[in-house]
C-alpha cells in the first residue's frame, strides 16, 4: 500500500513539474488527479478522501475558507535547510478543520496562523498533525477526540479545550487545558515570564485526569508582576487527577522524577539555543546526558523526524527544456527523494 501511495505522489510530482508554479495537484481516493491554481481552489474542488500536495511556496486561505470534508494535506517540509528545489510550504493563514472534516491529515508545512480544530457544536475527531511548524494550536470543541498532535514545533500557548488530546514527540511552549489526554516525550519550553498577571503565560502543562510522563520541562520556577515566586508544582503542572511521572527537570515533580539539578541546558543539548522553537536548535542530549535520550524527550517514544518531511517523493534537482524538439517533445528531467 505504502508504494502504491509513493508511486503515485512520484506520478504527481513529474506532472506538476512541467507546469507553471504554484499548481497544486489534488489526488482523489480513487487515483484521478486534478490540478488547481489556489489553495482554496484545492480545497472546494476536492473529493472527500482526497490528498493535496502544496508544493514550495506561500498559500493562504480566508478565515471563511474552513476544511468541511475529509482531506490530507501534504506539504515538502517547513525547514529552510532541506534539499527541496522548490523551497517550503508556508500557509500564511489561519487553518481551521471544522464539522465534517474528521479523519483529515496535515504535514510537512509551516502554518504561520493558527491551526484550529472543531469550531461550533458538532466535535471534530482523528485528525492527525505532524511534522509542521505551527504558531499554535487549538482544539476549539470539549467534544473532540483522536486528536493527535505529533512531531511538530509549537510556537506559542496552545490550548485543547477539555479535549482528550494526544500530544507527543513535539517541541511546544506550553500545553492547556487537555483533559483524559496523553502528554508524553515532548520539550516543553516556556520560560520565566515577569510582567502581566495572566496566569497562562506561566503554565508549562495545564490539565485533568491526563498522563503527563517522559517529557523534559525547561523551567524550574516562575515570577510572577510582583517580583514574588508562586509554588512550582502551580506553574509546572496545574490541574488534576494527573498521572505525572518520570519527567526530567531540575526540580522533584510527579512520580519518579528524572531530576538533573542545577545545571546549564547548554550542556545538557547539542544546540539548547535559549530554548527557541526552531530548527535550528538541536535537542539531542550530549554525551553526558545520553542515557536519558530512549526516555525521555522527542526523540523517544514515537521519535521525531528531524527533516520534517512526510513520507512521499520530493523534487531535489530539476531541468525543463525552454522549448520542445522537432518531435514536439518537451524534455524535462527530475530527480527525485523520498521523504524520511
Amino acid at each position: 500500500m505504502k508504494k502504491i501511495f509513493l508511486l503515485t505522489a512520484l506520478a504527481v510530482l513529474l506532472g506538476v513539474a512541467s507546469a507553471t508554479a504554484q499548481q497544486i495537484a489534488v489526488v482523489s481516493e480513487n487515483g484521478e488527479t486534478s490540478v488547481f491554481q489556489t489553495f482554496q481552489a484545492a480545497i472546494e474542488g476536492a473529493d472527500p478522501g482526497s490528498v493535496i500536495y502544496l508544493p514550495g511556496g506561500s498559500f493562504s486561505l480566508p478565515d471563511a475558507a474552513k476544511i468541511t470534508k475529509r482531506l490530507t494535506i501534504i506539504g515538502i517540509g517547513h525547514r529552510s535547510d532541506n534539499d527541496n528545489v522548490d523551497g517550503v510550504t508556508n500557509i500564511t493563514s489561519n487553518l481551521w478543520f471544522n464539522e465534517g472534516s474528521s479523519g483529515s491529515a496535515i504535514m510537512g508545512c509551516y502554518v504561520a496562523g493558527s491551526l484550529n480544530i472543531g469550531e461550533g457544536e458538532s466535535a471534530v475527531n482523528n485528525i492527525l498533525v505532524r511534522y509542521c511548524c505551527l504558531n499554535k494550536v487549538q482544539v476549539l470543541n470539549s467534544s473532540c477526540i483522536g486528536i493527535q498532535i505529533n512531531q511538530n514545533y509549537i510556537k506559542n500557548d496552545s490550548y485543547f479545550s477539555g479535549s482528550s488530546t494526544e500530544i507527543t514527540n513535539n517541541i511546544i511552549r506550553s500545553i492547556l487545558d487537555v483533559s483524559n489526554g496523553h502528554i508524553t516525550h515532548n520539550i516543553v519550553t516556556n520560560y520565566e515570564h515577569q510582567g502581566g498577571a495572566h496566569w497562562d503565560t506561566w503554565v508549562c502543562i495545564r490539565a485533568n485526569n491526563t498522563t503527563i510522563r517522559n517529557n523534559v520541562i525547561i523551567p524550574d520556577k516562575v515570577a510572577d508582576y510582583t517580583g514574588a515566586t508562586y509554588d512550582y508544582y502551580y506553574h509546572i503542572f496545574h490541574g488534576s487527577g494527573n498521572i505525572i511521572y518520570n519527567n526530567l527537570m531540575k526540580i522533584d515533580l510527579g512520580e519518579e522524577p528524572i531530576n538533573i539539578g542545577d545545571v546549564d541546558w547548554n550542556d545538557v543539548f547539542v544546540n539548547y539555543n535559549n530554548a527557541v522553537i526552531s530548527p535550528m536548535s538541536d535537542f539531542h542530549f550530549k554525551q553526558n546526558y545520553k542515557q536519558y535520550e530512549n526516555i525521555c524527550g522527542i526523540y523517544a517514544g514515537t521519535g521525531f523526524n528531524d527533516h520534517q518531511t512526510a513520507p512521499v517523493p520530493y523534487i531535489v534537482a530539476k531541468r525543463i527544456a525552454e522549448q520542445t524538439d522537432a518531435a514536439g517533445q518537451l524534455n524535462i528531467q527530475v530527480r527525485v527523494k523520498a521523504g524520511n
